[in-house]
């Protein structure tokens, strides 16, 4: 007899069961630690799903609700979805796990479901059970970004445009190195923002302070300064999840800009210290909910032998007879 699936909402109670589950899974990042999704608590309101099978843990979902009734997975990150554990859990059995969850939500008045499913390159193993389960639900794609990272273990190489860029960049004299100033990273990134943008980061310097203490292993801030100046040219703050190297923050100054100073500063990353990664993800080069795409950025990160990695995202209507449980 098959054991019987159950869904219950997350608690504070839960926090290190939760933890050790993420640890532990084929394909949750510590951007699903609840020291990380809970620093900003105060702006979505929690909502986080444990499903068990029996007694065991066997799924987790990250996720907030809406004003409006709509779960999200999660607003607070940049993909969500159901973490699964290394083993014992197939595609029948999450598939078993979503429609639970499609009852239990639907019970408690929720009207819909925003998921965004982590990207392969992110995934300790193949982990896309939930792609098949949204398609057998009904879901529809709302959303798609697409992001560029180079395959660090064949490393394709920078174009010859790029390999141009690096040896005139090198003309300037430079050093590398990592911070741990927020204060000072943070206002390379806001200055770059409201220069060519007229915006502000998301996150601010205290707040990066704050998630850098609680994971100074993945939370990392690169500078590079010119050797006349005390103060950085080019920046580049990188989440790395010990599989895949992400860029968060890039920034330079408008001398940075001009001399081309990220480019030896990307060199670096890439070929020396996360040379032993998966995968380097530049993120994705997307307005308007991926309805618009910047090629000239694009360009810039196919440059470094960067390709296209899609960031998906579905709508589930939970009201709607054409969702199927």
């Amino acid at each position: 007899m098959d054991k019987v699936i159950s869904i219950v909402k997350y608690t504070d109670a839960e926090r290190d069961r939760w933890n050790e589950f993420v640890d532990k899974s084929r394909n949750g990042t510590f951007l699903f630690d609840r020291g990380y999704m809970d620093y900003h608590s105060d702006r979505f309101r929690d909502c986080s799903w444990m499903a068990y099978k029996g007694d065991s843990l066997a799924a987790i979902l990250p996720a907030n609700i809406d004003s409006e009734g709509v779960i999200h997975s999660h607003q607070g990150l940049t993909y969500g979805g159901w973490i699964l554990p290394p083993a014992h859990i197939d595609g029948a059995d999450l598939l078993d796990i979503f429609q639970m969850a499609v009852r239990v939500w639907r019970g408690e008045g929720i009207r819909a479901l925003d998921y965004k499913p982590v990207p392969f390159i992110y995934t300790g193993q193949p982990s896309e059970e939930d792609i098949y389960a949204l398609f057998r639900l009904g879901a529809s794609v709302s959303e798609v970004n697409l992001s560029s990272a180079i395959n660090l273990q064949t490393l394709p190489g920078y174009n010859k445009l790029r390999r141009r860029i690096l040896k005139k960049s090198k003309e300037t004299p430079f050093q590398i190195e990592e911070t741990s100033d927020a204060e000072i990273f943070m206002a390379l990134v806001n200055n770059c923002l409201l220069r060519r943008h007229n915006a502000q980061a998301v996150h601010s310097a205290s707040e990066i302070e704050i998630l850098k203490q609680r994971f100074p292993d993945n939370i990392r801030m690169f500078i590079l300064k010119r050797e006349a100046c005390s103060l950085p040219d080019a920046g580049v703050m990188v989440y790395d999840t010990g599989r895949v190297a992400h860029t968060q923050y890039i920034a330079s100054t408008e001398e940075g800009r001009n001399k081309n100073l990220l480019t030896p500063l990307f060199d670096y990353l890439i070929s020396t210290e996360f040379r032993h990664r998966a995968y380097f993800d530049f993120g994705t080069s997307n307005e308007e909910h991926g309805q618009y795409l910047n090629e000239g950025l694009l360009r810039q990160k196919f440059s470094f032998g960067a390709t296209g990695v899609a960031y998906r995202r579905f709508f589930l209507d939970l009201t709607s007879g054409d969702c199927q449980i």
